[in-house]
């Protein structure tokens, strides 16, 4: 019994190692990821308008947050994560709807970068395993979009 513990322990330690070097060198890449740049952005169409603060990392990702008041029906608030792909931002929104805060919803969402301005598109989602994609192969429509964020000042 005592053979049984002792090598428990032996072989415990590597493992011990392991994830306290795993998270020393999480909280340091946390580190060296600093925000490098936020933008604040606002949107309106008829009665809908919406508000967004994106923060570009030194590592090229983007992280934010995303309201859309609806003029007609519960607001979406929630955040965005992604990158941009050349002049696309192209992001996953986790939102909730209304005061309902139990249930969140994913969508992918599109932003072309043009004049200073990013300009939601519209494309074909598809969901598979979960989780919501634009369909590869299909355009995205950055005609159709109903909000274009202009540079505002931040809050």
């Amino acid at each position: 019994m005592k053979k049984n513990i002792l090598y428990l322990a032996f072989a415990a330690v590597p493992l011990i190692f392991a994830c306290s070097q795993n998270k020393s060198e999480n909280a340091s890449k946390e580190k060296l990821d600093s925000v490098t740049n936020e933008t604040c952005y606002a949107a309106a169409f008829e009665k809908d308008s919406a508000a967004m603060i994106v923060k570009t990392m030194s590592s090229g990702k983007v992280t934010g947050s995303l309201l859309v008041k609806y003029g007609e029906k519960p607001q979406n608030r929630g955040t965005i994560e992604g990158k941009f792909s050349g002049d696309t931002l192209l992001v996953d929104y986790r939102f909730n709807t209304g005061a309902d805060t139990t249930k969140a919803y994913t969508n992918p969402l599109a932003f072309l970068k043009k004049d200073g301005k990013l300009v939601m598109g519209v494309g074909q989602i598809e969901t598979t395993l979960g989780r919501s994609y634009f369909v590869k192969g299909k355009p995205i429509n950055y005609e159709a979009g109903k909000f274009t964020f202009v540079e505002v000042p931040c809050k």
